[in-house]
């Protein structure tokens, strides 16, 4: 076999690989979307793989009729509250424990892991309690705080891994022109670490917009979106919900989240250090 012929079957097998990864992504979306707003009489017909009437009903239903839009504003609120009030601790924590040096350092970090130790659904109730008597519960506040203690950890874990890849003498050399510290790490390592928060950001971001049992838990009127979809799926008669209202649940849970990922994308970095257009 000559280099020609080995190239040639490296590139098909690539492109094998590489089309079968965005397939297998892209098709559950595309069958989400159609069956979403696929007619009745087209979702039952076992003749048809793809739908051809279409209607808006479903969707429809799940945002006015049973107040999923209320909860898509509500999920939006409380993912940038976790976002602001994660970044508020994680940023000061992240960059402490990246520049500097002091007693505990391992353990503290070894600390900051350990908090996804304990299993959500084991704290429900200590934390419905605490909440209460906080006035806390069913508010959208209550649930962003949760949400924060839930990715803190990984905000912390992730700017300290950024800021130690900002090297220590461009914030010395600011340092030596006249800014302090604090004006050198807002004029120098915080740009050149925002590709890196905007990642965190969008982690942060999606991590509260999916979670379900906190937000379940502890609310009733002020439902963040998967808190409603499983409210409204649990209480259709029968005990389940028909398909064709699943399929709008999901198209309604995942364009929202698609669309962040789409305008933060240009944010992001690669592994291997490209910004992505």
């Amino acid at each position: 076999m000559n280099e020609k012929t080995k190239f040639m079957l490296k590139q098909i097998a690539f492109y094998t690989f590489v089309f079968t990864v965005v397939a297998w992504i892209v098709v559950p979306l595309i069958v989400v979307t159609l069956y979403a707003f696929s007619s009745k009489l087209d979702y039952y017909d076992p003749s048809k793989i793809i739908p051809f009437h279409y209607t808006k009903q479903w969707v429809y239903t799940l945002l006015f009729t049973l107040r999923a839009l209320d909860a898509i504003k509500n999920s939006i609120i409380v993912a940038v509250l976790t976002i602001i009030i994660s970044f508020a601790l994680g940023i000061p924590a992240g960059y402490a424990i990246a520049k500097f040096i002091f007693p505990a350092k391992d353990t503290i970090k070894l600390s900051i892991v350990a908090l996804r130790m304990f299993p959500i659904p084991v704290m429900a109730i200590p934390l419905v309690v605490l909440y209460i008597r906080l006035n806390l519960i069913d508010t959208l506040l209550g649930v962003a705080l949760a949400h924060t203690a839930m990715a803190l950890p990984f905000v912390v874990l992730i700017t300290s891994s950024i800021f130690a890849g900002v090297s220590t003498e461009l914030e010395e050399a600011a340092m030596v022109f006249g800014l302090t510290r604090l004006g050198a790490f807002l004029r120098i390592t915080l740009p050149l670490a925002l590709p890196g928060l905007a990642a965190a950001a969008m982690f942060t971001f999606v991590m509260s917009w999916n979670e379900v049992f906190v937000a379940s838990v502890l609310t009733l009127q002020h439902r963040t979106l998967p808190a409603q979809i499983l409210s409204i799926m649990a209480g259709a008669s029968g005990g389940a919900a028909p398909d064709y209202y699943k399929f709008a649940a999901a198209f309604i849970m995942m364009l929202p989240a698609m669309l962040f990922v789409f305008f933060a994308r240009k944010y992001l970095i690669t592994m291997w250090g490209i910004t992505l257009k």
